[in-house]
């Protein structure tokens, strides 16, 4: 098997983790002039270039990517707190955080358990491969918009639109993408905004009710802020949650003693869960960039230069996780990347684990049969996510 081309490249091989070993010990900070860009590969560069003060989430004098500007998915961008830095950044970060912490264990479990039945209704005993998309795309939409108090019978119809405008963010979308995701795009911040203006009284305790009152008590009231970073909690969780659930399916398809040991006793599927955090990320990578000359790392960095931030070769640094190679689910002193680090680091990992897990328990409750050998998996297109495309084989029962 030939190795990725670059560590871009590298996030839907077959294969990549030899590729990313050799780059945490022989490269772990280096330029590669194909990219144009430093990639930080090791556990030391990539804590370093997510906790330092040198770096932006944003090119400096590009707050929004230019092939979007004066968009509808651009008015979205703008104002995610996920996407900007400076004195805003701290409070904002702050609101949305505790509205995700808002959101208990129990309450996602329940809604999982809901939403993942919903759309595996009809299926019987197997999850045909069109199907299968459909599920680990839609489950985190359908969860996150029925607590963010998106009526049920707009949640297939906004998984759609989270789809094209995700696909319009992507740095190699296409002008049909870009259009395609700017209608969707306009269709979320209308939806949005009928349930913050013309239903302003949320429930207290809802996400979206919640949302609202930290960004008030930090003092930010602008609408347009609110619709943003709510679309930004679907965002968050669309392509994460799916590769979560998609990389962990293919762990248990193809780690049999896994699966044996799942089947014995269910629980341990939170222990796997978190190990294929680790072990196959679902985010491979994220960038970062130089908003004032200096030295990060041991290197000389100046203003304008990007980072891209090889998060899923940090998780397999020997010198972070002994022996990044084996799977083990009750490793101890796991350190995982794949959420961030810093001010930026992701608030809504214990969201999407709970939502991962609940709705593979679901899932395998069915009886789904999904492929076996990782030989001929193929991935979705993408920069930076890691999701598996299933498919379903005959007689390979993950029960």
């Amino acid at each position: 098997m030939k190795p990725p081309m670059d560590p871009i490249a590298a996030a839907t091989h077959a294969d990549p983790y030899p590729y990313y070993a050799q780059l945490v010990a022989n490269q772990p900070l280096y330029h590669d002039s194909a990219l144009g860009a430093w990639v930080a590969s090791s556990a030391d560069a990539v804590t370093a270039v997510l906790t330092s003060d040198l770096c932006g989430i944003r090119p400096v004098g590009e707050p929004v990517p230019a092939a979007i500007s004066e968009s509808s998915a651009a008015e979205i961008f703008r104002h995610l707190v996920r996407m900007t830095d400076g004195d805003g950044h701290g409070p904002l970060k702050e609101a949305v955080s505790a509205a995700l912490a808002s959101v208990g264990r129990d309450q996602v479990v329940r809604q999982s358990n809901t939403s993942a039945r919903i759309l595996l209704a009809g299926q019987g005993q197997r999850l045909e491969l069109d199907r299968s998309q459909d599920f680990i795309f839609g489950l985190p939409v359908h969860v996150l918009g029925s607590l963010l108090g998106i009526p049920q019978d707009r949640l297939q119809q906004t998984a759609l639109w989270m789809s094209d405008f995700v696909h319009c963010l992507a740095p190699a979308s296409s002008p049909e993408q870009i259009k395609q995701g700017n209608v969707a795009a306009s269709h979320l911040r209308d939806m949005f905004r009928g349930l913050l203006v013309d239903q302003p009284n949320q429930p207290d305790d809802s996400l979206l009710g919640v949302l609202v009152r930290e960004t008030q008590r930090v003092g930010y009231e602008a609408v347009d802020l609110l619709i943003a970073n709510s679309i930004g909690f679907l965002w968050q969780g669309y392509e994460a949650t799916a590769g979560l659930i998609g990389n962990t399916l293919l762990t248990l398809a193809t780690h049999t003693e896994v699966r044996d040991d799942v089947a014995a006793d269910p629980s341990l599927l939170t222990h796997v869960i978190q190990e294929v955090l680790r072990y196959d990320a679902p985010i491979q990578n994220t960038r970062r960039f130089i908003n004032c000359d200096g030295i990060l790392a041991g290197q000389k960095m100046k203003t304008g230069d990007a980072i891209l931030v090889v998060l899923a070769a940090a998780n397999r640094d020997p010198a972070a996780n002994p022996n990044p190679e084996r799977f083990d689910m009750f490793r101890r002193d796991r350190q995982i990347f794949s959420f961030g680090a810093g001010v930026h680091a992701c608030p809504g990992d214990a969201l999407a684990t709970a939502i991962a897990r609940t709705g593979i328990e679901e899932l395998l409750a069915t009886g789904a049969t999904l492929m076996q050998s990782h030989e001929n998996v193929t991935y979705r297109p993408s920069a930076n996510a890691r999701i598996p495309l299933l498919s379903s084989v005959t007689g390979s029962s993950l029960q």
